[in-house]
């Protein structure tokens, strides 16, 4: 079968198109390489996908490309393009509109008319608000610009499917890292300056915990959604540990062997202070269950950015 993979030289896209790849299936790849973070580290993540010979790449803006020609064959879309982060979208607003609505709505367009077997879009936790700790049932409130265009995004994908029978699957994603994880995120930070014996700056107080997703895991429960998922349901995506700020940083000291010089700044507008996935709807409906121990997860990490340092 053939599957698209929107936002494929990304952290989470190129991990899906890999493991879809080893499944035996033909994959074609999209982005834009939009500069939220250097080209080179997407191209980086691509370097393993680009010579197989069932993965086709094309570097297209899904908010003006002709799409007609990617979608061709395609069985599955995985719609995991999208402009993150959340301080960014307080002061460049344009860009988030386009790339998480106007490309969304664009693609979706395109999928009308195709006997798509599911159209699997990723959407993020961000949209619950500052807590996000409840199930899929928990009131939708975003606090920053990001969330309320991701919820947006999830809104369209929705309709689509209501009103034109795009069979919309949207997963909520906590907290994703692990290998090729973005160099701004803050597991990416806290490595890098706690390695190279520099200050590590946390916003707030420190006690503000994350419901943390390793790659893998998050790259199971997008494929598992992709194959048993109901169209038109949304589908909380977390790893089954949350963990603190504080707690994150001893960990990588330990892990390390190196003390964290920190340093407390006020919480950024839009931060969320408490996140962790009730993902009982994908246990009952996909039988998952997320593997990854977060002290587990830090260490793969940790070995990965520590080989990107020494290359």
């Amino acid at each position: 079968m053939r599957q698209l993979v929107t936002g494929a030289a990304g952290f989470i896209g190129s991990h899906v198109a890999e493991q879809l790849l080893a499944d035996g299936h033909d994959v074609v790849g999209v982005d834009c390489f939009i500069p939220y973070y250097p080209r080179q580290v997407k191209e980086t993540n691509l370097a393993g996908l680009v010579h197989h010979p069932r993965f086709r790449f094309h570097e297209l803006d899904l908010r003006s490309a002709d799409l007609s020609s990617v979608l061709d064959g395609v069985d599955t879309v995985f719609h995991l393009a999208a402009m993150a982060g959340l301080s960014a979208s307080w002061s460049d607003f344009e860009s988030y509109m386009t790339c998480n609505l106007l490309a969304t709505q664009r693609l979706l367009h395109a999928c009308r008319g195709h006997d798509l077997r599911a159209f699997v879009h990723a959407s993020t936790s961000s949209v619950y608000g500052r807590d996000a700790t409840g199930d899929e049932h928990t009131p939708l409130n975003p606090i920053s610009p990001y969330g309320a265009t991701k919820l947006a995004a999830e809104r369209l994908a929705l309709a689509y499917h209501t009103e034109f029978g795009v069979p919309s699957i949207v997963l909520r994603y906590f907290s994703v890292y692990g290998p090729r994880q973005r160099p701004d995120m803050g597991y990416y930070i806290f490595i890098d300056r706690v390695w190279r014996g520099e200050p590590v700056v946390v916003f707030g107080d420190g006690e503000q915990t994350r419901g943390n997703t390793f790659v893998a895991d998050c790259v199971c429960a997008t494929l598992l959604a992709a194959r048993r998922g109901r169209p038109g349901e949304p589908y909380n995506v977390g790893g089954g540990e949350a963990r603190s700020v504080r707690w994150v940083l001893a960990t990588i000291e330990e892990l390390t062997g190196r003390r964290a010089i920190v340093e407390h700044a006020a919480r950024r507008p839009g931060d969320q202070q408490h996140t962790m996935a009730d993902v009982s709807k994908m246990r009952r409906e996909f039988d998952f269950a997320p593997k990854t121990l977060l002290r587990d997860g830090l260490a793969a990490r940790i070995a990965w950015q520590r080989d990107q340092l020494t290359l």
